[in-house]
């Protein structure tokens, strides 16, 4: 039998349960006794935050990382986000993908009018003193590299915070950073 998880992955911490290299990082491990053989769908970066779905079944880890599975994000720029740049993300960007430039897919992205409740980060981005910021949700079907903070940069607007809230049909609402739910399977 198999076991699933969802867990809010909070700032700082890898996406992973092993880490060989010198530095004493924060794994997934230190937040629930999970199973062995648990394995992440995807990554989130150490920097970034939000759901994160883990499994003990490689086939569903095929299925949620598919191109036909959605994964929305909302990202606090640096500055007042424009239409234009919103425009420039859903037509797709040209960033740098190991030493080439890569032109993302088409998407869907728009400007949030509010900032999404989300909690507060393990470490504070910034104060007002330094300027603006706003919010905008994109949804990606691909999962390049550190693909939506190089979105963003592209169109002028660099990410401060980024956070997974779907995957799916699969939402992060109230989950608490560092909370894990066991869930009996994933209807993405």
């Amino acid at each position: 039998m198999h076991h699933h998880f969802l867990i809010h992955k909070p700032y700082g911490y890898l996406s992973q349960f092993i880490y060989q290299l010198k530095r004493k990082k924060k794994l997934l491990g230190e937040l629930y006794d999970f199973p062995e053989n648990t394995m992440a769908i995807g990554r989130l970066d150490e920097d970034s935050e939000g759901l994160l779905l883990l499994t003990t079944d490689g086939m569903m880890s095929e299925i949620v990382r598919s191109k036909k599975v959605e994964k929305e994000y909302y990202a606090q720029v640096d500055g007042l986000i424009t239409e234009e740049a919103v425009e420039q993300l859903r037509n797709g960007v040209e960033i740098g993908l190991h030493g080439k430039k890569y032109k993302t897919k088409k998407c869907k992205s728009f400007k949030l009018e509010s900032i999404p409740n989300l909690g507060e980060r393990g470490k504070k981005i910034r104060d007002e003193r330094h300027g603006p910021t706003s919010w905008v949700s994109i949804t990606l079907t691909e999962g390049k590299f550190r693909q939506v903070r190089k979105m963003t940069s592209a169109v002028g607007f660099p990410t401060l915070r980024l956070v997974r809230v779907r995957v799916g049909n699969i939402h992060l609402n109230d989950l608490k950073a560092g909370e894990v739910l066991e869930v009996s399977g994933f209807d993405v």
